[in-house]
């Protein structure tokens, strides 16, 4: 099944600069059933329930039910790293003035939640320590937050879904079978909004609730590396949807390393129509001569909805989530669109490879000639040639400091019509094992 991407675009604010917008995805299966809300990185530096959130939009495929994502609520904190840029954002419910920056997503976010198809709202987050009922130490006590399933109330009356505490201890429960540590075991926290709790009326689970939604919270411990708290809310989601019934598939095994290895991977970035890609995991930390399309907007699609690429004077920042992934220094060209492949024989075999695509290769490259159109690999040079198709490429003449990634595999293979950029391929070369490396597994594969 594909995702179905619904961007809710606000207004900005009057004088205010354009910002990032967060996204729906909705994953509607083949069979009908329930239909969960998913909500991550409402607050900024939460990098757990926004990576896990995102990881059920890129690596899961549904076939009983549906599942919306927000992966990326709090966008702009997210990429700077903050709790809330302007202010706490699970703090703005259920009324947030007109004045206030985030009032546009505060109010979309409101609309979701209250649609009719929604049957139960989660909303991940990450937690200092591990919440325990009684005083333990330091980290472990009642006003910690980590591992925890939190409720605002033991139920709620009259409402399919309502056995909230019921069912958040069945699930705490099951994930506790499949703990990598007995110190990661979940509990169930009841704040008992209703009773007054001021600050807890405010969040988004409790507007949700007062709106006929049942939701819980879902904490993983800040204790943990990223990747752990990914893992935990995975676990945590996954037994939720068993529980309601949503049937599903998962493209990696639900392990702490393959999870690691599908955060860090998710990182290609196409333009203009899968023009020019870039891989960017493990990328260097500048990449040069980018050949971006002149007097246009940057248009781009990404692996990944935790990829944003903002201006930065001259040149453009690329983040993955709170990640500082690269910056681009571009150089502008009319496009030429008269071509969408190229022929290049890899290690003597031919292939025809479209433009936006990933060329495996273990020792050499050959792009096959076409009149009107020249090469250009960035990285080899030889005196007195100007267009490098029709040449052999070895992986050793190309040098190591032109590859878009850190560990020189990966190199761009770039085709021009007179001045104008055609479209280009990257051809990754195998590691020094010999073993060529996996391509990731995404949307721009």
């Amino acid at each position: 099944m594909l995702w179905l991407t619904v961007a809710w675009s606000a207004q900005t604010t009057a004088g205010a600069p354009g910002r990032l917008e967060f996204s729906l995805y909705r994953n509607d299966g083949t069979l009908p059933g329930n239909t969960l809300l998913v909500v991550g990185g409402i607050q900024g530096d939460e990098p757990g329930g926004f990576n896990a959130a995102s990881l059920l939009v890129t690596h899961y495929r549904f076939t009983r039910g549906a599942v919306w994502v927000v992966p990326n609520l709090n966008f702009e904190s997210i990429v700077k790293r903050s709790r809330g840029i302007y202010g706490d954002m699970n703090r703005k419910f259920p009324a947030v003035p007109p004045s206030d920056p985030d009032y546009e997503r505060v109010e979309k976010i409101k609309r979701i939640i209250t649609d009719n198809e929604v049957d139960f709202v989660f909303n991940l987050h990450d937690g200092s320590g591990f919440y325990r009922e009684r005083h333990i130490d330091q980290l472990r006590n009642p006003r910690r937050w980590g591992q925890s399933i939190i409720i605002d109330q033991e139920s709620i009356a009259s409402i399919r879904f309502g056995e909230l505490g019921d069912v958040a201890r069945e699930i705490a429960g099951n994930v506790n079978e499949r703990l990598l540590d007995n110190d990661h075991s979940y509990r169930v926290k009841n704040t008992r909004t209703r009773e007054g709790d001021r600050e807890m009326a405010k969040t988004l689970t409790y507007y949700a609730i007062n709106n006929g939604k049942p939701a819980v919270g879902v904490e993983t411990s800040k204790s943990l590396p990223t990747h752990l708290r990914a893992y935990y809310h995975l676990q945590v989601l996954e037994a939720y949807m068993q529980r309601f019934g949503i049937e599903f598939e998962r493209l990696f095994e639900l392990t702490p390393e393959s999870v690691k290895r599908s955060i860090d991977s998710n990182i290609q970035v196409s333009f203009y129509n899968k023009r020019v890609l870039l891989d960017m995991a493990n990328a260097r930390k500048k990449l040069g001569y980018v050949p971006l399309k002149k007097d246009a907007e940057i248009d781009f699609e990404a692996s990944s909805p935790l990829v944003a690429i903002l201006r930065q004077g001259s040149r453009y920042r690329v983040s993955y989530g709170n990640r500082r992934i690269t910056e681009l220094d571009p150089q502008f060209f009319e496009y030429d669109a008269s071509r969408h492949f190229i022929g290049i024989y890899v290690d003597g075999q031919r292939k025809a490879v479209g433009f936006g695509r990933i060329v495996e290769a273990n020792e050499a490259f050959l792009v096959e000639p076409e009149e009107g159109y020249r090469v250009n690999v960035i990285g080899w040079r030889r005196t007195g040639v100007g267009n490098e198709s029709g040449v052999e490429i070895r992986r050793d003449a190309i040098a190591r400091r032109f590859s878009v990634d850190n560990a020189g595999t990966t190199f761009r293979v770039e085709v021009y019509k007179d001045d104008k950029f055609t479209g280009m391929v990257l051809v990754r070369f195998a590691d020094n094992t010999g073993a060529s490396r996996e391509e990731a597994s995404s949307p721009l594969s």
